[in-house]
């Protein structure tokens, strides 16, 4: 039966969330979390059915949402969710590549950012990480949450309309076109919240070109290949994960590994090899600012720095250099950004050149001089 709540406490002031998940020591578990971290938790819920009902009733800020569950699963409830009582998500993911497909497909259904589970064994992984999950919690309660699920609208009005054009390679036959551009260029792009479903925008529309692209999102380990495989099937561009020492040339792209930082470690004759990094000293892992900064100090060529949507001040002092060593750098504009977190960071240092809505990002890149 649903359950809903006060009794948890919490400040006033503090955020209001629904924890859904089957297991009643996981809730309970998450709950305790949260509450310790002065937020309120008003409702619980063993499954999608339950939730649905629970956040009708209570109203929430953030659901905190199980994928794997008896019944109706995440997926169905994110889906009814933002039909029925639009309200961001928060998904709970296992650590495995089991789980970061689910998760990518909850987030093309509107979930606004997910929560990786380390290890599979929820018990001591979430209170190991109880910081980074009451940080998930608040960073997705301040998501715009049209931006979160523009991708879903759009692919519901396009099934709706079989004659409707919409700018996304994975619902339209076309390809984007070969674009000439004074190359070889090289583009360093960063994310967070929001990222997967912005990246992989940008990354359909972007034409094919003499281009070499380094993604760096906000990412585990478990996840990022992946994600490597998603942006490879919707794209030109050839993409794969990173790998200590891999080279990448004209057409293709790297995603930074989950779990370390991806440093550009050389580049020649329009082709740029890695390096990748174990350095615990930032606050992120893959940091963008580490990618960043090393392609600043070793491209000579062409060179375009690039700050999507996302919580946080990563990528601010990578694009500064990026700027400071002559590349055009660009940041996805307020209004299009599901967390305009990074990108405020990055302008406020004076190192964007360019804003751009997210649809026209991709064309920015190889339009603008290079």
């Amino acid at each position: 039966m649903s359950r809903t709540t006060d009794r948890r406490g919490g400040r006033d002031d503090s955020l209001r969330v629904v924890v859904v998940d089957d297991s009643p020591f996981m809730r309970g578990l998450i709950s305790d979390l949260l509450t310790d971290a002065g937020v309120a938790v008003v409702g619980e819920a063993g499954d999608g059915a339950e939730a649905l009902s629970v956040v009708a009733e209570t109203r929430p800020d953030v659901v905190t949402m199980d994928v794997e569950m008896p019944g109706m699963g995440g997926l169905e409830a994110v889906e009814r969710l933002m039909d029925e009582t639009p309200t961001p998500v928060l998904m709970l993911s296992a650590h495995t590549a089991e789980g970061a497909e689910v998760t990518f497909e909850a987030l093309e259904r509107g979930a606004v950012d997910f929560f990786s589970k380390p290890g599979g064994e929820v018990s001591t992984g979430v209170s190991r990480e109880s910081d980074r999950l009451v940080e998930a919690v608040r960073s997705v309660a301040d998501a715009d949450l049209d931006a979160a699920t523009r991708d879903r609208r759009e692919r519901e009005a396009a099934d709706s309309d079989q004659n409707a054009t919409i700018s996304r390679v994975s619902t339209t036959s076309t390809p984007p076109a070969t674009t000439e551009i004074d190359g070889p260029l090289t583009v360093v792009i960063g994310a967070s919240t929001g990222g997967p479903n912005a990246v992989e925008r940008v990354m359909s529309a972007l034409p094919m070109a003499d281009c070499r692209v380094v993604i760096v999102q906000h990412m585990p380990e478990a996840f990022t290949a992946r994600f490597a495989d998603r942006l490879d099937e919707a794209s030109a561009y050839d993409v794969r994960e990173a790998s200590d020492g891999a080279r990448i040339g004209s057409g293709e792209a790297l995603v930074a590994r989950g779990g370390s930082h991806t440093r550009i470690d050389s580049y020649r004759s329009g082709r740029l090899r890695v390096k990748l990094d174990e350095d615990d000293s930032q606050s992120v892992t893959p940091a963008a600012d580490v990618t960043m900064r090393s392609a600043a100090a070793v491209v000579d060529g062409p060179l375009v720095g690039v700050v999507l949507t996302g919580m946080g001040a990563d990528a601010s002092e990578g694009i500064r250099a990026m700027a400071d060593a002559g590349a055009r750098t660009i940041a996805q504009s307020e209004d299009t950004c599901v967390i305009y977190g990074m990108p405020k960071r990055a302008v406020e240092t004076g190192g964007i050149g360019e804003i751009h809505d997210l649809d026209d990002v991709a064309g920015a890149i190889v339009g603008g001089e290079a």
